[in-house]
Order: structure tokens, then sequence, then C-alpha cells
């Protein structure tokens, strides 16, 4: 596939476009041995929560690309939507075209004017991460019951409100809606099926987008990976789902008014990618 057909370059994998053949009109992902996390001692940790890349896995991408082939075809038996249509490759897969929710910029005239490039769906079972940091009030690894937050996907991303999201006009109150009810019920097949493991998932973000072939509706896009997981394996819930393991979990600390909080069970995302294999 011609470089001339990349769409999209990102931090766990590049979209062509597929000119000719079968799948011609089609999407094609290919899955990245790149991995996200953070530097501590000059070693780097991975972690999905974060979004700088920070070093390479062999064999990611193909880990990745099987995983989200299994949940892709998971969601279709439960009757949800989603862009996926085939796996080819190891580490490539087929989507329909999709655009992914963004909204242009209404006055470029204005210097630092921008458009609003592509939304995130984070869900969280579990208060930890960045949730933690802004709301330290909150017990650490308090049940959440899947709070849906939007998020900004680029360099730096950026929370956004849902009455922003309608009261700009990049999305409806009724798509809204939709959307924040289509993540729950994928984070809930996802969280079972991990269940069903003995694993238990702390949260995840998923990409909706807007079908080019289907009236402009809203699927979830992208991947369901370990990209975009987080699991531990010390989950011990109390009759409200608030983990009770929190205080032999949880590590915290504040630094020059910096948080920061890690989860000592949680399990590294190398260590579950065969779990569906």
């Amino acid at each position: 596939m011609s470089d001339k057909n990349l769409v999209y370059s990102g931090k766990s994998k590049d979209v062509y476009q597929i000119t000719e053949g079968p799948h011609a009109g089609k999407y094609r992902l290919v899955f990245k041995d790149d991995a996200t996390g953070y530097m501590e001692n000059g070693k780097p940790i991975f972690d999905p929560g974060y979004d700088s890349v920070v070093g390479k896995i062999p064999g990611k991408g193909a880990i990745a690309c099987r995983f989200a082939t299994h949940f892709f075809k998971l969601l279709k038996k439960k009757g949800i939507p989603s862009h996926y249509i085939d796996t080819i490759e190891e580490n490539e897969m087929i989507v329909e075209p999709a655009t992914p929710l963004s909204m242009e910029v209404e006055a470029p005239q204005f210097p630092g004017s921008a458009p609003l490039m592509n939304l995130e769906f984070t869900w969280r079972n579990n208060a930890t991460g960045s949730f933690w940091r802004r709301y330290p009030f909150v017990q650490p690894c308090k049940n959440l019951h899947k709070v849906v937050e939007v998020w900004t996907k680029g360099d730096i991303d950026t929370l956004i409100t849902m009455e922003a999201l309608e009261e700009t006009g990049a999305m409806s109150n009724e798509e809204i809606a939709q959307s924040v009810e289509l993540v729950k019920n994928i984070a809930e097949i996802v969280s079972r099926e991990f269940a069903s493991k003995s694993l238990h998932v702390i949260d995840g973000k998923f990409e909706l987008g807007r079908l080019k072939y289907g009236e402009g509706k809203i699927v979830i896009i992208d991947e369901i990976s370990p990209d975009v997981l987080r699991v531990c394996n010390g989950y011990a819930p109390d009759e409200q789902g608030n983990c009770t393991a929190f205080e032999q979990c949880a590590m915290t600390s504040q630094s020059n008014g910096n948080r920061t909080i890690k989860n000592r069970y949680q399990v590294p995302a190398a260590d579950f990618t065969d779990v569906f294999l």
C-alpha cells in the first residue's frame, strides 16, 4: 500500500484508503508496535492511560489487531454497531469509512482559532488516573458506575463538558445521549468479558464516528485493544462496588502541586493481550 494513500498516522496505528479491489473505498488499519506510557528512572513504563509513545513492544501491533477483532466480532453478536468489516492480516483490518466526531473552526480569521478534532469517550468503573487527580477528595478505586467523560484527542487531551458539546453545535443533545448510552453498553460488554477471565477493567476510552455510508449513524470506530483499557487482577468490591483493596493497591503522591496515582494490581497490557486469543 503506497504512502500516498495514508489518511492518518496515530500513536497506535496507520490508516490507509483502499483505492482498488473488492474493498475499494474502505479503509485499512495497520496496527503498530509503538506503545504509550511514561519514563521512570530512565526506563519506559508502558501504560495505556498515558498518551506519549515511549517505546516499541515487538509483536504488539499483531496482538492488538487480534484483540480488537475479538471484541468487534463480539459487539456484532450483541447487536452493537461498529465500523469493522474484516481482518486480513495479523496486524491489519478493513473498516468502513467514518468521520470522527469533530467540528470545523467557526472563525478561522481569529488568531489561535482551531477546529475540534477527534473526540474520545472515556468511561470509568473506578476512580483512578486523571479522574482521581482532578477529584482527589474521592476515595481511590471508588465505584463510578461507568461515568462517561468526553475529551478532545490530540497532542494535549482536554476535557470538554457535555453542555459545551451541545452549545457549540459540535453535537446535538440527542446525539450526546445516544453516544453516552452506546459507550456504557460497550463498556458493560467489555467489562463482563474480562470478568469471565477473573480480570477487572478499571477504565477505558472509545472513539466514536459517523459512518460515511449509513446516514451519519454514530458507531464505535478506531479500536478496542490493550492500548485503550486499564485492567487489574485485585478487584475486591463491597456491596456498593467500591474496591476494598484500595489501601493495598493505590499509591498516591503529591509534589509541587502535582498529584500522581498508581495501582499495584494493574495488569501490564503485555500480560493480558492473549487472554482472548
